[in-house]
């Protein structure tokens, strides 16, 4: 029997079993997300969509609880905690992602990978923040380029982890999955911090709000300033953050808000395999490599009630970029950009967009349906150069990139133990490019991306679940020949959660078919297009007490990802390897010691990442590794909180990423101290 048909029987079987049992007559009414509604959810029956949709922007409302579909939820109590250098250390540490850093300054993204996805610059997630897409379409370095770094961890309210393009409201890019964040809309008085550590690294924010009855705003401001371990290597970063929640009337409220950030860095370039071997960590590619990058993004929202069971939202939303640096890239016999010598990036952008949805609730119904539309200008240039001096112009491109899209995503109860989601959305992508003394090149495309899913509930014990669902992305090389396919999968799942008084926990069985796979060089930056994947793999969570004063949370993946049909560029055979720079398992693991409500608390962690292949080193497996890290923290009266922190407290030397023979290594042990204060 074939895959898809022995998953469909998987998905029904059970829920036709549950849909023959007997209705009660007590049955439930549509009612709100709350302890007490999510207890009886638990013991008994499945909680009804609310009639009253919490969230203001249009797609940044959390994934329901209850939904066919695997989530991590990262609480701002954990990432408080989390002794992390970046946004990607962060996720890693939390989540369990899969994370290359790549060591360049904070305005270069590093890599995020989620069910063995690669994912060059993270361009393989979406990061969405307030309902609005962060990743950048027409890069000439990446197609999807994810810059984390404009997410400030301290005005974060809640954070979770999509896995797989199981949202009818995500679109492109969304291919390994969502990184959802919902930031901070009221508070009251003052909060001051400052940390500081290792490598001369300081970081301080300030934060202020209103909280009254239909007025909430927070303002925030933070600075960092980093030696870097490594020569070379120092940065700096600004952001701002500012929100406003303002009800209108009884039935309308508007939400504005915006975040900016500017950083300046030096970057150490990356190591060969053997100055790693030697621990040479000293050793500099060109002391002129470095660059800086702005970006802001701006953003209002209005919600309006138009009957207790119908909701209307719209966000729109202006973006701008200036990206401009310097990296002596590692040699590749017959590449551009691998030549040994410098280049010079810089990528001007512009972006405008909205989203529109409409939402009715019934007592067993919802659904939403919604249309989007984006546009984005960029001009990027690639230069060859000497010491900041430009030589030769390797690529000057000006790209417009109009997006639209028109989606649906309904959930329907049957019974007291049954659910279904049916969803879809139908996408179409126009790029014109135009190369300096060349006529201009455009194409566009369209793709269909239907979403499937059941949800059976355990009384007293969980829901089993399953879904199927397609999604796509565009290709990398688009901004130089828009007529380039998307990279499409399938994906299919099916799992349990398990949601006891105390314990909670879930296991997800996966796979996942890539059709037009990409391999990409992160280091030496070349491609290859025109393959087939596959991934299949487990993924496991629990969260349970030890004892009165402690508990364990983690999560872990195991992936097997393996290329069914590529040849390289070069001619090479990759059919049957394994997909590049994709570990065999990787996870999180920690355990917290002290109650929320207490006076201290203490976190030991540690994240694993398991053997993988390096790009453009098919022979080799780097073994696998784990860092182990320590955090702490004690309230000082009712205002004052001390942290202190070690990262990597065994001090393991590890390769954050390897390509091609070359290597940025792994931050060693790091101790870091702070105090806050509130008013």
């Amino acid at each position: 029997m074939s895959f898809r048909p022995s998953f469909l029987a998987l998905v029904l079987a059970p829920a036709a079993l549950f849909a023959q049992q007997p209705t009660r007559a007590d049955s439930l009414r549509a009612d709100s997300l709350r302890a007490d509604s999510l207890r009886r959810s638990r013991d008994n029956m499945l909680v009804h969509p609310a009639a009253h949709l919490q969230a203001i922007t249009v797609t940044a409302a959390a994934t329901p609880r209850q939904a066919p579909v695997s989530v991590i939820r990262i609480s701002p109590a954990v990432i408080a905690s989390t002794q992390a250098t970046s946004p990607w250390d962060l996720l890693r540490q939390t989540a369990g992602l899969e994370v290359h850093e790549q060591g360049q300054g904070p305005g270069f993204a590093s890599d995020a990978s989620i069910r063995g996805f690669s994912s060059d610059h993270s361009t393989d997630v979406a990061l969405w923040i307030d309902g609005v897409p962060v990743n950048e379409p027409v890069n000439g370095h990446a197609e999807g380029y994810n810059d984390w770094s404009l997410l400030m961890p301290q005005a974060v309210s809640s954070m979770e982890v999509l896995k797989g393009p199981t949202s009818a409201v995500y679109g492109n890019f969304a291919m390994a999955g969502v990184v959802n964040v919902l930031t901070r809309e009221r508070m009251s008085g003052q909060e001051f911090a400052v940390t500081g550590g290792a490598n001369g690294r300081a970081d301080g924010t300030y934060f202020t709000g209103i909280d009254r009855p239909g007025t909430g705003m927070v303002i925030g401001v933070r600075g960092m300033r980093d030696g870097g371990w490594r020569p070379n290597s120092e940065q700096h970063l600004g952001q701002f953050y500012g929100r406003l929640v303002q009800k209108l009337s009884p039935s309308a409220t508007l939400d504005v808000g915006t975040q900016l950030y500017g950083a300046g860095w030096d970057s150490p370039g990356f190591l060969s395999v053997g100055q790693f071997d030697a621990r040479a960590f000293d050793n500099v590619s060109n002391p002129t490599d470095g660059g800086f990058k702005r970006h802001a993004l701006e953003r209002a929202s209005l919600r309006m009630v138009v009957t207790p069971s119908v909701a209307w939202r719209t966000t729109t939303y202006a973006t701008q970029g200036n990206w401009n640096f310097f990296l002596t890239v590692p040699p590749e016999p017959g590449s551009g950009e691998g030549s040994g010598s410098q280049t010079q990036e810089v990528d001007r952008r512009n972006g405008w967009g909205a989203t529109s949805a409409l939402t009715w609730v019934g007592d067993r119904l919802e659904v939403t349906v919604g249309g989007e539309g984006r546009l984005d200008e960029a001009n990027y240039q690639r230069w060859f150069a000497t010491n900041r001096v430009r030589d030769s112009a390797d690529a000057l491109l000006d790209a417009r990139q109009l997006s639209g899209a028109l989606f649906l995503q309904s959930t329907a109860d049957v019974g007291h133990h049954l659910r279904f989601t049916l969803g879809g959305r139908y996408d179409d992508v126009g790029t014109r490019s135009t190369a300096a003394g060349e006529p201009a090149a455009s194409a566009s495309h369209g793709i269909f991306s239907p979403k499937i899913g059941a949800l059976v509930h355990l009384p007293r014990f969980g829901d089993v679940y399953a879904n199927i669902s397609r999604g796509f992305r565009s290709t990398d090389g688009v901004i130089e020949d828009p007529g380039l396919p998307f990279i499409t999968e399938w994906a299919y799942e099916t799992g349990l959660h398990v949601d006891l008084t105390r314990v909670t926990g879930s296991i997800a069985l996966f796979r996942t078919d890539v059709s037009n796979e990409q391999t990409f060089d992160p280091i030496l930056l070349t491609s290859t297009s025109g393959g087939r994947s596959r991934r299949d793999g487990v993924e496991l969570s629990l969260s349970a007490p030890l004892g009165e004063y402690a508990r364990l949370a983690g999560s872990w993946t195991f992936t097997t990802a393996k290329y069914l049909d590529q040849v390289t560029a070069d001619g090479d055979n990759l059919s049957g390897v394994r997909v590049a720079n994709t570990a065999k398992y990787v996870g999180e693991a920690a355990i917290d010691f002290g109650r929320t409500s207490a006076a201290w608390s203490l976190r030991l962690s540690s994240n694993v990442v398991g053997p993988y292949t390096p790009f453009d080193e098919p022979d080799v497996v780097l073994p696998a590794y784990a860092l182990v890290h320590l955090s702490s923290r004690l309230l000082v009266g009712s205002r004052t909180t001390l942290r202190l922190g070690v990262r990597n407290l065994l001090d393991k030397t590890y390769p954050e990423l390897r390509a091609g023979g070359f290597v940025s290594p792994g931050q060693p042990r790091s101790v870091y101290g702070g105090v806050s204060y509130v008013m």
